[in-house]
């Protein structure tokens, strides 16, 4: 690609962006969600986040599930789990999920 079409292409995507994301604050008022619709949007942003996390921690780099006690991720990600599960309290969580894996990684690798 030359430099002309990679800052086209830059442009285009910052149009689509602002686009996509300002359509429901520009006509929202104007349009009504169904009450079991915005029920189920509440969810979306977990699903969004489990979508992300579930991979790094299930698969390898070569791509296949890896369910064993050498899955250092796996570890820290049930370690935080059962963390948060206990205190509720998230920050906590992440803290402790990266120490956790922190001290996996030294520990075992």
């Amino acid at each position: 690609m030359t430099d002309l079409e990679i800052w086209i292409t830059i442009g285009v995507l910052v149009l689509a962006t602002a686009v996509s994301r300002s359509a429901f604050w520009l006509v929202g008022h104007h349009i009504t969600i169904p009450k079991r619709v915005g029920e189920m949007l509440r969810y979306a942003p977990a699903c969004a986040l489990a979508a992300i996390v579930a991979p790094d921690l299930l698969l390898d780099p070569a791509g296949t599930l890896q369910l064993d006690l050498h899955n250092i991720k796996l570890l820290a990600g049930i370690a935080a789990t059962g963390y948060y599960l206990l205190r509720r309290n998230m920050l906590e969580m992440i803290v402790f999920g990266m120490l956790v894996l922190t001290g996996l990684r030294i520990w075992l690798e």
